[in-house]
This record gives C-alpha cells, sequence and structure tokens, in this order.
C-alpha cells in the first residue's frame, strides 16, 4: 500500500483538477507500485471530501465490463465509482462543456434498486428481484489523469472517469422485456456514430450490478435501496466538443437527448 500521506495528497490532486477542469500525470507513472486497492483508498479520501463539502451519494457507475471498452481502453477488468446528485441530468438537458476536462458519451442501461443488495453471493437473479426498474442512461465520462498510457489504477482513483449521466426513455420492470436483447442506436450531430447491445455486458447488464455488489463486499459496504446503478458501456466511447447534440435511440425503451454548449 502507498503511504497515507500518499493518498491524501493523490486525492487532492484530484480534487483540484476536478475544480480547475484539469488533468494530473499519471498516477502509475508516479508510483509504479501502486495497487488496485491503493486507487480504491485514493478514491475513498476523494469521494468522503465531497461528501463533507454537502454532496450526496445517488448512486455508482461500473466501468469496463464489455469487450468494447476493454478494447478502447487496454484495461480488462471492470472498476466502480460514485455518482452525487449534482451529476445527473435528465434527458433534453443542456450540458455546460466547460464543467469538464475532457467529455466522452457511453451507452448504458441503469437500475434504480428498490431494496438493498449485498454480496458475497449476489447473482444476476438477487440483482433482477432488487430492481424496481431499469431506465436507458448516458454516461458522461471525464479524466482528470492523462489518458495515454492509463491502467486500471489511474481510473479507479479518478471515481472511474464518471463525470455524470443522463437519463431518460421508458423506465421498464426488469423482467418486463429480455435486458440483453435491449439495443442502442448513438448519434452524433444527427450522424450515427456507435451501435452495441446490452448483452455485451458480461453477457447480462444485471451481470455487472452482481459483480459490483459483490465487489462492495470485499470494500465491507453494500448497495442501498434508491440507488441508480450504472451497468457498464455496451457501446466504444464517443467524443464531445462543444456545440455537439446527442440522441440515443433505445428502441422500446425509448430515447435520450442532450446537448453540450
Amino acid at each position: 500500500m502507498l503511504p497515507p500521506d500518499t493518498i491524501t495528497g493523490l486525492a487532492a490532486e484530484l480534487a483540484t483538477a476536478d475544480r480547475e477542469r484539469s488533468v494530473i500525470p499519471r498516477i502509475t507513472g508516479r508510483y509504479p507500485e501502486a495497487t488496485v486497492e491503493d486507487s480504491y483508498a485514493i478514491q475513498a479520501v476523494w469521494r468522503d471530501s465531497k461528501l463533507a463539502d454537502g454532496r450526496r451519494l445517488v448512486g455508482r457507475k461500473i466501468g469496463l465490463t464489455s469487450k468494447a471498452m476493454q478494447s478502447a481502453t487496454g484495461i480488462t477488468e471492470p472498476d466502480y465509482g460514485v455518482i452525487f446528485d449534482d451529476t445527473v441530468w435528465e434527458t433534453g438537458s443542456v450540458i455546460p462543456f466547460d464543467d469538464f476536462s475532457n467529455v466522452r458519451i457511453e451507452v448504458e442501461l441503469a437500475f434504480m434498486l428498490e431494496t438493498p443488495l449485498e454480496g458475497p453471493h449476489c447473482t444476476i437473479f438477487d440483482v433482477l428481484r432488487a430492481t424496481e426498474y431499469v431506465v436507458p442512461a448516458l454516461e458522461v465520462l471525464n479524466s482528470h489523469i492523462e489518458l495515454e498510457g492509463r491502467t486500471i489504477v489511474d481510473t479507479i482513483a479518478d471515481n472511474a472517469a464518471y463525470g455524470g449521466v443522463v437519463v431518460g426513455g421508458n423506465p421498464t420492470p426488469p423482467h418486463a422485456v429480455d435486458l440483453r436483447w435491449i439495443s442502442a442506436l448513438l448519434y452524433r450531430n444527427e450522424t450515427i456514430e456507435e451501435t452495441g447491445v446490452a448483452a455485451g455486458v458480461l453477457n447480462h447488464p444485471a451481470a455487472g450490478v452482481a459483480w459490483l455488489a459483490n465487489k462492495l463486499h470485499q470494500h465491507k459496504t453494500r448497495l442501498e435501496a434508491g440507488e441508480l446503478i450504472l451497468a457498464g458501456s455496451f457501446t466504444r466511447p464517443m467524443w464531445i466538443s462543444r456545440g455537439d447534440s446527442v440522441l440515443c435511440d433505445y428502441g422500446q425503451m425509448g430515447t435520450i437527448t442532450c446537448r453540450f454548449q
């Protein structure tokens, strides 16, 4: 493990980068001995500082659950981060481009939990029983660490590169559709850029939520009722520039739109 003062210092660097919309050098470039547990410790210090500032945790994000995302990043195992209340937008929102250091969009499904979920033996079926509804969601990626050469240690420390989420479409009970076959068409400025099917997330999007519940058990916590869980992207990330409009068509589950200004 990295020394506690190093972990605290790196969390402070990331907090500054968040405020200043900047990026910092790779943690693994400076501390090649850093482990995954170090990176979750850095994320936890950063998270607790945000909670102390009055922000409210409303959910979690899971990343790198599909081959598409693992290939795009060169990272081969999932990770997770936290969602704060002031980072959630509804469909149709105009999102301030300058709130981010860099902007990419991912296509996901989000699970709203009706009851808590806890490992260590959480399954897909436990997730479906605990879910009130599933809703289309676009994750806004935002990295505070230089992108080239990142490892999973860098990404986790940076709250799994989470920037925000846009939710919309039709909230759907989890047993009303075969979630594996939910597909999406992602457009930027009226041009289709990416397509995908939700089974690309570990063969079933609920599998990502089960993975998270089991992972959190290792960190002595659980998923709570009322949390929104981003299950992981089933498309590659799409880069966004100022002024871009985004539309994602989930078929029977509806559409999401937003614009970055």
